[in-house]
């Protein structure tokens, strides 16, 4: 049967495991999608690396552009990141009628409506299992494992630089500053880490999970992100000492309010398995009405384990290659006339729990006072730990962890605590997640 021809743009880490794995398993790969699927040509910038890693067996040139017009080519793999030229080149391989497969989390959080609008009006398909979790098959449980259930809620650990920096912080007891030296030297951190730190690219891999598991439109810029780059050693010590591991967490919940889409540390019992991924693994956990929670848990990013995710999309597409456009399974697994629409709440609407660290002076009736101000906000304490000062010293730090409550009358708690004349500096605070 005639092959299917692949133009792949960008023979970079993920590129290069591409080529890899398909020659490698060319023969396995051909048996599952009925007819084989060979790269073809590919472009890149590195002409020489481009001819070292594809060895001849396919046409190299710089010119990304010469793929997508090449008539010969049935499905780009777009593979270079980023949303300038990334995105020009999707739109124009949809408007020369190719079907697309990306790993490009940014460009589908920020313009996924515009492209998967003009690939339904065109006909062809866009595959994205290597964007979110690297090889993990998220995106297909998702959007066809699971798609029985009402999903209730999803909860994801989907940056592995900042879960190896929170698992040395943790072992180690180390600050963060410290942590991040030693993952870039160790390569799991970029020279520039924001994206990764700021939680930025964490929220991209949500915001596409959101869109499929609630049925609704990208809203990245919705999103409420955090980081882990202000996150203090000695929070992570005394969430141990009450139970919990502190994770970065993408989370996303289908309430009756609306859809909270939110980016952030997160206290997790150290009982739950989520909590006890370590190092540069991801996790995602769902929850779904019929099946409960399930867990999905691997290599987050890499050559071969995402290479692997854009090699099933290349399965799928091809198998799916000659079937009627109406019949094929929807982008974000919904029919395009079926989406939600659903308000993403701002995160004062947000309700969960919460764990505050203050330090205050050492005196009688500061904690009445504390107290005080929670329960007029209606916020309920589910457990303390207030420190024994030193001989010499005059503050102390309390540290409670609240019951569910919405996040705007914590934030006014904070703000007539901060103001008491006993309280020094500013109030930690982070959220917690039983995840039950």
């Amino acid at each position: 049967m005639k092959p299917i021809n692949v133009g792949l743009l960008g023979i970079g880490t993920v590129g290069g495991g591409t080529f890899t794995v398909l020659s490698r398993n060319e023969a396995e790969i051909t048996r599952r999608a009925g007819r084989p699927i060979r790269v073809t040509q590919v472009a890149d910038k590195n002409l020489e690396l481009a001819n070292q890693i594809t060895g001849g067996k396919a046409a190299v040139t710089d010119d990304a552009f010469a793929v997508v017009r090449n008539p010969e080519i049935d499905i780009v793999v777009e593979l270079i990141g980023g949303c300038g030229i990334a995105k020009e080149l999707v739109l124009k391989a949809i408007e020369n009628g190719k079907h697309v497969v990306t790993a490009n989390k940014a460009l589908l959080a920020m313009h996924g409506n515009e492209i998967f609008a003009a690939a339904q009006k065109k006909g062809v398909m866009v595959a994205f299992e290597a964007a979110v979790a690297g090889g993990i098959p998220i995106i297909k449980a998702l959007r066809e494992g699971l798609t029985a259930n009402r999903i209730q809620w999803i909860a994801g650990i989907i940056n592995g630089t900042t879960n190896f920096i929170l698992s040395e912080m943790r072992d180690k007891g180390l600050t963060f500053d410290v942590v991040l030296k030693e993952a870039q030297r160790l390569g799991y951190a970029e020279a520039d880490p924001t994206f990764d730190v700021e939680g930025v690219d964490a929220a991209h891999k949500l915001t596409i999970m959101s869109a499929i598991a609630f049925g609704i439109p990208m809203q990245f810029d919705k999103a409420h992100i955090e980081g882990i780059s202000k996150l203090e050693a000695a929070d992570i010590k005394y969430a141990e000492q009450l139970g919990y591991r502190i994770k970065l967490l993408g989370i996303t919940k289908r309430t009756p309010d609306g859809v909270e889409l939110r980016v952030h540390p997160t206290l997790i019992p150290a009982r739950r398995l989520i909590a006890n991924v370590e190092g540069a693994m991801n996790a995602v956990l769902v929850q779904g009405d019929a099946v409960g929670a399930t867990l999905y848990y691997g290599k987050g990013a890499g050559a071969e384990p995402t290479a692997s995710a854009v090699i099933a999309d290349l399965v799928d597409v091809t198998r799916m290659h000659t079937a009627d456009p109406e019949h094929r399974v929807p982008h974000l697994a919904f029919q395009p006339d079926q989406m939600a629409d659903l308000k993403v709440l701002p995160i004062g609407e947000v309700r969960t729990g919460y764990y505050l660290r203050m330090r205050v002076e050492d005196k009688p009736g500061v904690l009445a006072d504390i107290t005080r101000i929670l329960a007029d906000q209606q916020i309920s304490i589910d457990a303390m730990i207030q420190r024994e000062p030193a001989e010499d010293e005059t503050q102390t730090e309390i540290i409670m962890l609240t019951h569910i409550v919405r996040e705007k009358q914590v934030d006014e708690a904070m703000r007539l605590i901060e103001a008491l004349p006993v309280v020094t500096g500013k109030i930690v605070r982070l959220r917690l997640e039983e995840l039950s």
